[in-house]
């Protein structure tokens, strides 16, 4: 049977200033695509109390964390920096919960920008509110190139799921102004740009739990490198369900 995969929506309300009371779960159609296209089931799971996560998590087979808005620094005992840009509380908490629920259900898990570091904090890691406020950045994260390019390398770790996939190295594209700082005990970081920006995390022991600073749903048109991330995601999915 085709497995399902969730994938995490989003709220936006203030996008477009004559919608401003418009509130809506909207998600990249990249996503549902590069699912789709691996062999996944896609199905965008909105924003709502967090309350209904454990239910909802029962009818899928395993989970995207999508890109997005900035992840409140009170999250990991920051109060919000000049450069700071705007947040979604109520989407953290929501995310927070969906992930640790997966987790309980022992689903895989893939988490992308946002994604990765929601999943950092979510379990005790931090964050670098801006890149400007991270010591030593050199390379470009937040692209000015059609994203559907690639901008900067990534090394991978070796031994990891990143490695068996891109190999020792590869190229990404990147549109994030946030990094991670501090790595959550129960992960490590797998992936790396040349200016030491993590790129990549994974979770300790057998369950597929990868995330990805880059966005790879973006390349998969130009990139069977990037295919492979989704395609290896299912396959962990279904081998999951055996």
């Amino acid at each position: 049977m085709t497995v399902i995969i969730g994938i995490s929506g989003t709220r936006r309300s203030m996008e477009f200033p004559q919608n401003i009371f418009e509130d809506r779960a909207t998600v990249n159609d990249t996503y549902v695509k590069a699912v789709a296209k691996a062999g996944g089931a896609p199905i965008i799971l909105p924003v709502t109390e967090t309350g209904y996560a454990k239910e909802i998590v029962a009818h899928i087979d395993g989970l995207i964390l999508t890109g997005g808005d900035d992840i409140s620094p009170f999250l990991y005992g920051e109060e919000p920096l000049a450069r700071l840009s705007g947040t979604l509380p109520d989407r953290d908490l929501y995310e927070m919960e969906l992930l640790k629920e997966t987790l309980a259900q022992n689903k895989p898990v893939l988490a992308i920008c946002r994604g990765v570091q929601l999943m950092n904090v979510a379990f005790g890691g931090s964050l670098y509110q801006d890149i400007s406020y991270a010591p030593g950045i050199e390379r470009q994260h937040l692209q000015h190139t059609d994203p559907a390019f690639p901008i900067h390398s990534v090394t991978t770790k070796e031994n990891s799921e990143l490695r068996a996939i891109f190999g020792e190295k590869t190229m990404v594209n990147s549109l994030h102004h946030q990094v991670i700082r501090n790595v959550a005990a129960e992960f490590h970081a797998t992936a790396w740009a040349s200016d030491g920006v993590i790129e990549g995390l994974e979770r300790e022991g057998e369950l597929f739990v990868v995330g990805v600073q880059w966005h790879p749903e973006i390349m998969v048109k130009q990139d069977d490198e990037m295919c492979a991330l989704f395609e290896t995601f299912i396959q962990k999915v279904e081998a999951n369900n055996e």
